[in-house]
């Protein structure tokens, strides 16, 4: 049971899968809301205040997907993504555009919980403040408190998720890092059994950095994982 009252909006255009998810999150001691409509959700997410949102991808109105990238341009409010579709590319779209986590259905209850609670402290990390540094690799930085990539002073474009995995490979220079760690580490859970989310993002991060700039920062430990090195 949580000490302190947080409150949650269940987005959700399936009436019994909506009470449901109420009933279960109101006995773990979660305020819960409901909204069935996809614009009327972003408008209440917006103005109103939550301190979670569970997000279900198919909705009337504007899909979750949409909900989610103008949710980001406004409010950083934690976002799981709940949906039947569980392709790779849907989930990495899904965190691309700022979803904190994405669980597909049918999920466990106990599964759900672990997520939300996760997703509350990687929250609570998020909003402490970063230490003044910069992380180096040969001719690449990161400024941890702009969020910055440059290479020989090039700005590099990235996206939120791709930071993340980048920073935390740099800050683990030279350690290999196995699959199932970047995911703990980098999407704040274990995700077993779907490790091509990081094969993915690994492709991204490559064509943006080791393609682009015709040297190798990220190298493959075939059968094990990933490392960053000089």
């Amino acid at each position: 049971m949580n000490s302190v009252r947080k409150s949650i909006l269940i987005v959700e255009d399936e009436w019994k899968i909506a009470r449901f998810l109420q009933l279960e999150l109101e006995h773990e001691g979660y305020s819960i809301s409901i909204e069935a409509n996809g614009r009327a959700a972003l408008g209440r997410i917006i103005q109103e205040h939550y301190d979670l949102v569970l997000l279900d991808l198919m909705l009337p109105g504007l899909d979750g997907l949409e909900i989610c990238q103008r949710v980001r341009e406004v409010s950083q409010v934690p976002i799981i993504m709940l949906t039947a579709r569980d392709s790779t590319d849907d989930k990495v779209q899904g965190l691309d555009i700022g979803a904190d986590d994405y669980l597909t259905k049918p999920f466990a209850v106990d599964e759900l919980l672990a997520r939300i609670r996760l997703a509350f402290r990687k929250h609570s990390l998020t909003n402490q403040p970063v230490a003044n540094l910069e992380l180096r690799v040969k001719n690449l930085v990161l400024n941890p408190e702009s969020f910055e990539v440059k290479v020989d002073g090039q700005l590099v474009e990235l996206t939120k998720r791709e930071y993340d995995l980048l920073e935390y490979m740099v800050l683990n220079k030279a350690i290999v890092l196995r699959r199932e760690q970047i995911l703990e580490k980098v999407w704040g859970y274990s995700y077993f059994g779907d490790t091509k989310v990081v094969d993915v993002y690994i492709r991204h991060l490559r064509s943006k950095l080791d393609e682009c700039f015709g040297q190798q920062f990220i190298h493959t430990i075939r059968g094990v994982g990933y490392v960053v090195k000089d």
